[in-house]
């Protein structure tokens, strides 16, 4: 009894028609694969980039990781523009409003070309000062190498913001295996690039940028072709005849502005905290870098479910199925944490080879080993409570308390606890993990409130 009333208070199973699911399991699962496999592909690209320069040396794997954290709170904030596309397209599929979803994901493409262009030319423009700024005094071989790659790397991204809408639109019809074939084939075109670049023409940091640079504007121009195709459930066509829907852009903004200002700030915080380590020498950063990485590769699993679950909890909410929405939001969970550990584990396992292949410096490498060890304790029994539930309060419409509340411990236990920790002991780069492990801890509680309130479920987008 004690157990079906915890179950009743997750979500009531006696109204949920199981035989007619939006998403049974074997659906789920077909759905769910696909974009872990992408999430991998598209993480690989970034570490490949990392294991490739780093055979150049020290100075050029630095740049390379400080100008990727810069490049990753862009990649955020498209993420975000994309995640929003995803909610309000899975909501209207899920509501039977195909045309009302071609709207507006026509209005996405437009709103996320137009942001795209307006950052890649600030970002020309501003070059030189926006790296002295985030990064403070780096050594002048460091620097040098940053500018080049910084360069290359903002004409890229309205490339990467126009495919991050079409792989979403494409989710959110329940299609996760397209987007996962194009990042299949851009990442062979990413490594190809590399060694032909990197090693063939010795460009080095250049090499590694003009290879992303050409990989991802292939991802796109594919993407926007096959959006043309009228068989599928989100269809975008005549992109030279699209016009602005004020109205339509607004409840698209609505959803991508909260959204964005929190993956936005999530990454001004790892900016803060790579300041910090920054100024630990060419060693700290280059260990804290391939840490980076490898937390990236444990948690793919963990964000592939979170993206998946915003195509689940959209659509059913879409279609007034609100247990069934809540259903999803435990299922993924426990999944998502099942996969962290199996996921953290293989991590662990393959740390050692990976550090000799990418010929680090010894003290490099064994900072990083210390790192990943205990990542691999905290990760598994935090991080799927602090982020999963999160992707369904979104995909529900309930954007702001995410924002509000992923700011907040960002910043007041993730970056103040780092900080505290450099200044105060002389720790090094563990102290952004312990930062890290009480921010998740902290998220772990507040979301499973909020997710128990219910006060989540009764927003309305559409």
């Amino acid at each position: 009894m004690r157990i079906m009333g915890i179950k009743k208070r997750l979500y009531d199973s006696s109204r949920i028609d199981r035989e007619n699911m939006l998403y049974p399991t074997g659906a789920l699962v077909a759905l769910l694969i696909p974009i872990v496999v992408e999430q991998l592909l598209n993480s690989l690209m970034g570490m490949v980039d990392t294991m490739m320069v780093s055979n150049v040396g020290s100075e050029a794997i630095s740049a390379v990781s400080l100008v990727d954290s810069i490049n990753n709170l862009v990649i955020q904030i498209f993420s975000a523009m994309a995640a929003g596309a995803s909610i309000i397209c899975s909501q209207y599929l899920g509501n039977r409003d195909r045309e009302g979803c071609n709207r507006a994901a026509r209005q996405v493409i437009l709103t996320v070309l137009v942001i795209s262009l307006a950052v890649m030319l600030l970002g020309l423009c501003l070059r030189g000062p926006l790296l002295r700024l985030v990064f403070g005094r780096i050594e002048p071989g460091v620097m040098a190498n940053a500018e080049k790659y910084f360069l290359l790397s903002v004409v890229s991204y309205p490339f990467l913001a126009l495919f991050n809408a079409g792989a979403a639109f494409f989710r959110a019809g329940g299609n996760s295996r397209f987007p996962m074939k194009i990042s299949v084939i851009s990442n062979l075109l990413n490594v190809g690039g590399n060694a032909v670049l990197i090693f063939g023409f010795q460009m080095g940091v250049e090499g590694a940028a003009l290879s992303t640079l050409a990989s991802r504007a292939f991802c796109a121009v594919l993407v926007l072709a096959f959006l043309r195709r009228p068989a599928q459930p989100v269809v975008v066509n005549h992109y030279l005849k699209i016009r602005p829907d004020m109205p339509m852009i607004w409840k698209i903004l609505a959803i991508g502005i909260p959204s964005g200002v929190e993956n936005g700030m999530f990454q001004f915080g790892k900016l803060a905290i790579q300041s910090t380590v920054s100024a630990m020498g060419t060693v700290a950063i280059a260990a804290q870098a391939m840490t980076n990485i490898m937390e990236m590769v444990n948690g793919i699993f963990g964000v592939g479910t979170g993206i998946c679950l915003m195509t689940l909890v959209g659509q059913a909410i879409g279609a007034g199925r609100r247990e069934e929405a809540r259903y999803y939001v435990v299922k993924c969970t426990f999944i998502g944490m099942a996969g962290i550990l199996v996921s953290c584990l293989l991590v662990l396992a393959v740390t050692g080879p990976v550090l000799d292949l990418a010929g680090m410096e010894p003290e490099s490498a064994e900072m990083c080993w210390r790192m990943v060890i205990a990542i691999t304790i905290a990760k598994p029994l935090l991080w799927a409570f602090a982020f999963i539930p999160a992707y369904g309060l979104r995909a529900a419409g309930d954007v702001k308390f995410t924002m509000i509340t992923s700011t907040l411990t960002m910043w007041c236990m993730r970056v103040a606890l780092c900080v505290f920790l450099v200044r105060v002991y002389n720790m090094g780069p563990m102290a952004v993990w312990y930062g890290m492990f009480a921010d998740w801890a902290l998220r772990s509680v507040i979301f499973a409130l909020r997710f128990f309130s219910g006060r989540w479920i009764h927003n309305r987008i559409i």
